[in-house]
């Protein structure tokens, strides 16, 4: 491309980004809230409750663990959004033009064992933004016992509602609400496998999305896991046609309401909301634009300054890419390099029939490379795994780099083979062997066309997983900490041998340092169930914490159950490991073997995994066993460990140890979700 070609786009992307400054100064709205400060956010937003507030984060309708003293019973509240949203542009009926919006939000609807939950949520549209008096228990903040089904109530909204009334199908459904809380449509959540109010604190993210010229509205819901964005199902709870001309006023408010019950309480929560509305030009908008012409020519003219300055700083970043090339062509040992096109081929211009997985790092996609002759004239072809890294970013060549140098030199049966790279027009691509039986846990968890793991090949998987691990920690010449060892990252080739992969977490280790937070890196790394107790205040992974992560996968692997999903035993929730402990001091640790093995599996055997995975992820990193003597333990040339019958209690390491400081957004974000949890907040 042309200078005069590159200066015409900087033209027209100004062009554009003036129209949507004018647009949104005519307009102004704040969103999207990732999150909501108690300081910043107090005059964006209307609170129709004393004792609704901006804490920790998040929109609080109700009373939450701030509020001192205050009962959670029987109290209501409103948060809306300051400002109207004019949701249609003309009085003539006959137009029937109605705005179309798309409102996203985080919501967690949180309660402590012992709360009955109640009452509900509600996601509201209304002409006024205060609340009626008397509007807690079943009026969920929209109505009260007078009010409620008057016409006058210009309201519409969708609860989230967690206590049965009489005109309830059940106490864990969503309704569509027009002036009463009566809803005239109601869905059950319990056949979605979605409880609203859990007894484990859940975010769900919900999408409410109303399209003016069809007048058809449409809710989604979605659990929300860690910190990763839940994606929209396909299928919507809810599907209603509704001319909200009908039902309320044309400038109307936007927000939420809540509300707790005499014997029920529940802290409503939102965390995170971003909302899009048809915008519908008034004669303030004509006139800021009349005004914004002339602007926009001066901008016009500021973009061929900005043109030049453009071209110079794409040779600086074309210099830092030629930069790069050389780095990654001088690392002894370095695989093949591949063309993007070859790659753009092998995988159909990366087809989404061709995805093999997806994580915060990037898309994987199966490939074929093309025929080619090898030593003795035979035509042949390779598959092959690409994985494409999603953040073109200073962050994303960080990523890309940081796997790249582990990963290139190490060499062993039970890693997945890297093949080749590409760094090409700011594309990042790591090339590996294609792994035709896909992963553990799809075979675990029953994803298609995939069978039930036998015990031979679990106890195969382990050996080769323990073997591996035994390199990375001692036989390569650093040592590297994986940071997120666990069943999706367990691949396995044609003969079902484990190849332990996805090195984008790992970090090499220098002599005599033992956590990459010496090597300011630090921060809480990995996935929930698999990361030890220890990394979430220390904020940082050992080799120690990667042998936890083995022993939950032995676990897993074992009794076919993922440590990240709670068992309930006798009315109580267990994780994975407390689970197994407990059958361990009762005597019948062997109940924890999965039962679609039947009794196709070694006794001895089942019971020796299931103690080494206690011994892995014992709680004091300094008590779990080290990798040579878990390699010999699963050969049987060892015996197992002591197991004590009951679980040691996590103690804080000592002050000797080195805490890093240095930690980043998404794992800081773990770290604050745990310790609301554990202190019982939302």
């Amino acid at each position: 491309m042309g200078f005069s070609q590159r200066l015409s786009s900087i033209i027209y992307l100004i062009y554009t980004f003036a129209v949507i400054f004018l647009a949104s100064a005519a307009d102004p709205r704040q969103f999207p809230f990732t999150s909501f400060s108690e300081k910043t956010d107090q005059d964006i937003f209307h609170f129709g409750s004393p004792y609704s507030s901006i804490d920790q984060g998040a929109l609080q309708l109700t009373p939450d663990t701030e509020n001192g003293d205050v009962s959670y019973f029987n109290k209501s509240g409103r948060i809306m959004y300051h400002k109207p949203y004019r949701l249609w542009s003309s009085d003539d009926v006959e137009e029937d033009e109605v705005a179309s919006f798309n409102s996203t939000f985080l919501m967690n609807i949180f309660r402590k064992e012992e709360w009955t939950a109640g009452e509900g949520f509600a996601f509201l549209i209304a002409s006024d933004w205060s609340i009626p008096q008397n509007s807690h228990g079943q009026w969920l903040g929209l109505t009260n016992a007078t009010t409620d089904g008057n016409t006058t109530n210009y309201m519409v909204a969708i609860e989230f509602d967690t206590g049965k009334q009489d005109f309830d199908p059940d106490d864990n459904h969503i309704g569509l609400n027009i002036n009463s809380v009566i809803s005239n449509k109601t869905v059950s959540l319990d056949p979605f496998d979605i409880e609203i109010s859990p007894e484990v604190g859940t975010n769900y993210t919900v999408w409410v999305q109303y399209d003016g010229s069809t007048k058809v509205l449409e809710v989604y819901m979605a659990k929300r896991i860690m910190t990763i964005p839940a994606v929209r199902p396909e299928i919507p709870l809810m599907r209603e046609t509704i001319n909200l001309r009908s039902y309320l006023k044309q400038d109307s408010y936007f927000g939420f309401s809540g509300s707790t019950g005499s014997a029920a309480k529940q802290l409503n929560c939102v965390l995170e909301w971003d909302l899009k509305v048809q915008i519908f030009k008034t004669k303030k908008n004509k006139i800021l634009l009349k005004v914004g012409v002339p602007a926009l020519v001066l901008l016009v003219l500021f973009g061929v300054i900005l043109g030049a300055v453009y071209v110079k700083k794409r040779k600086r970043t074309s210099l830092e890419e030629s930069l790069v090339l050389v780095t990654l062509k001088r690392l002894p040992g370095m695989p093949r390099e591949f063309k993007y096109k070859e790659l753009k081929d092998a995988t159909n211009n990366f087809h989404a029939s061709m995805i093999l997985g997806q994580g915060g790092f990037g898309i994987v996609y199966r490939g074929t490379l093309p025929d080619s002759n090898d030593a003795n004239g035979t035509s042949t072809s390779a598959e092959i795994a690409v994985k494409q890294f999603s953040r073109d970013s200073i962050k994303g060549k960080d990523d890309f780099m940081a796997e790249l140098t582990i990963i290139h030199r190490l060499r062993h049966k039970n890693l997945v083979r890297l093949v080749g790279w590409c760094y090409e027009k700011g594309k990042l691509l790591l090339v590996y062997d294609f792994m035709p039986n896909g992963s553990v846990d799809g075979h675990l968890y029953g994803a298609k066309n995939q069978s039930t793991l036998n015990w031979e090949r679990r106890c195969k998987i382990l050996a080769g997983v323990a073997s591996a691990l035994h390199y990375l920690q001692n036989e390569y010449d650093q040592k590297v900490v994986h940071r997120d060892l666990k069943a999706s990252n367990i691949l396995l080739d044609s003969e079902f041998n484990a190849r332990l992969g996805d090195f984008g977490l790992a970090r090499a280790l220098e002599q005599e340092r033992n956590s990459y937070a010496e090597l300011e890196l630090a921060g809480v790394a990995g996935t929930l169930g698999y990361v030890a107790p220890e990394c979430f205040h220390t904020r940082k992974a050992t080799p120690e914490s990667d042998i936890f992560s083995f022993g939950a996968v032995v676990l897993e692997i074992v009794c076919g159950r993922s440590p990240g999903i709670q068992i309930v035993h006798e009315q109580h929730q267990l994780s994975l490991v407390d689970w197994v402990w407990m059958l361990h001091r009762e005597g019948c640790i062997e109940e924890a073997v999965d039962e679609r093995l039947n009794s196709n599996y070694v006794l001895d055997e089942a019971k020796k995994l299931l103690l080494l995975g206690l011994a892995c992820s014992h709680p004091i990193a300094s008590e779990r066993p080290q990798t040579q003597a878990i390699c010999q333990i699963i050969s049987g040339t060892m015996s197992v460990p002591s197991v004590p019958p009951f679980k040691p209690v996590f103690t804080w390491p000592s002050m000797s140890i080195a805490i890093g400081t240095a930690f980043s957004s998404t794992d800081s974000t773990v770290s604050s979700i745990l310790s609301r949890n554990t202190l019982s907040l939302p």
